[in-house]
């Protein structure tokens, strides 16, 4: 089976890699099906909305390698691994994914505990006496 693309997409500390090849439109996450992979069923739509947004959905079979962070993280790194797979295999597509916003990568990630803190910014409580 030919290789079409292989791409990365990253949110937060997940990072997802994505492998396209002709088919009929299975989702494959981690060697399991994407509805078998992420429990709710709006981590798996947000995971699609790029194949959605140019009516790819039968086109191609998609392995896809995610590690780390958490579910959401994840299906973002899925979104964004599979909208650069679709821009990168047909140009075509990406006016349509750049105009939702699925070539922009998110790049907020978690700020780091400070010392004196409970959080980044969080203070404990003052006592006046």
């Amino acid at each position: 089976m030919e290789e079409l693309a292989f791409v990365t997409g990253r949110r937060k500390s997940a990072e997802a890699t994505a492998r396209f090849f002709p088919g009929s439109g299975q989702i494959t996450v981690n060697k399991k099906s994407i509805k078998d992979y992420f429990k709710l069923d709006r981590f798996v739509y947000e995971g699609k909305k790029p194949l959605d947004r140019v009516n790819a959905q039968n086109k191609f079979d998609i392995k896809i390698c995610v590690k780390g962070g958490g579910p959401s993280g994840q299906a973002e790194a899925i979104r964004y691994s599979i909208a650069k797979g679709l821009a990168l295999i047909n140009p075509e597509y990406k006016k349509a994914l750049k105009d939702a916003g699925f070539l922009t990568r998110n790049a907020r990630v978690k700020e780091r505990k400070k010392y004196g803190l409970r959080k980044a910014r969080k203070a404990f409580q003052h006592s006046k006496r």
